[in-house]
């Protein structure tokens, strides 16, 4: 992960921003109070916790194997100019020379 050199906060910065996180009207603070009643969700919104567990419907098994992979920079640097979705090009693009290994 690349070193962002970003200033140092000031005491008299973090200050002026707990102060307003402390006014945010929309966004209050928990009290203790209310973190000791505090439900699991499920509990607290069964019908829709169940509508959502339906809508997910069974868990597929994995299609997908997770490796560790070294490329050359340039390899993936051209993948991911392509765009969104980089990462499916790439399997798609070892597929299909697999398929040619295969074949010979």
């Amino acid at each position: 992960m690349p070193k962002l050199d970003l200033p140092l906060i000031t005491d008299a910065d973090e200050a002026r921003i707990q102060a307003g996180i402390a006014d945010d009207p929309d966004n209050p603070e928990v009290t203790a109070e209310q973190a000791r009643a505090a439900r699991p969700f499920a509990e607290a919104f069964p019908e829709l916790a169940a509508n959502l567990r339906r809508s997910r419907g069974p868990q597929k098994a994995p299609t997908k194997q997770l490796v560790s992979l070294r490329l050359d920079a340039e390899t993936v640097a051209a993948f991911k100019a392509t765009g969104p979705g980089w990462q499916g090009r790439m399997n798609d693009a070892l597929r299909a020379a697999a398929r040619v290994l295969r074949t010979g």
